[in-house]
């Protein structure tokens, strides 16, 4: 089976619509769960930390991918800026690079 240029553009709008649900998940989650528990407890920073990490990795994904063609080249991108925000997010919540 081979896999066409369209299979991928296919691949692509739902891996967009998965991704921008995954950001708005990740950021009512903690509203949500500090409503019903103590332990979580996110300042207003934290909040806009995190929607600027997930909102401006979004925006640039859709920037290069409204510029980039080849959807495999897209895929391999959003997937770098994906690892990079996961490793910010994991350094402002532990500190393992500290």
């Amino acid at each position: 089976m081979k896999v066409t240029n369209e299979d991928l553009d296919q691949l692509w709008k739902a891996l967009r619509m998965l991704g921008w649900g995954a950001v708005a998940l990740v950021l009512t989650a903690p509203l949500v769960a500090m409503q019903f528990t103590e332990e979580v407890n996110w300042t207003t920073s934290d909040f806009v930390f995190a929607g600027v990490l997930l909102i401006g990795g979004g925006a640039v994904i859709e920037l290069v991918a409204w510029r980039v063609r080849n959807p495999a080249v897209r895929i391999g991108f959003s997937l770098f800026v994906v690892a990079i925000v996961a490793l910010i997010w994991i350094e402002g919540a532990v500190g393992i690079f500290h």
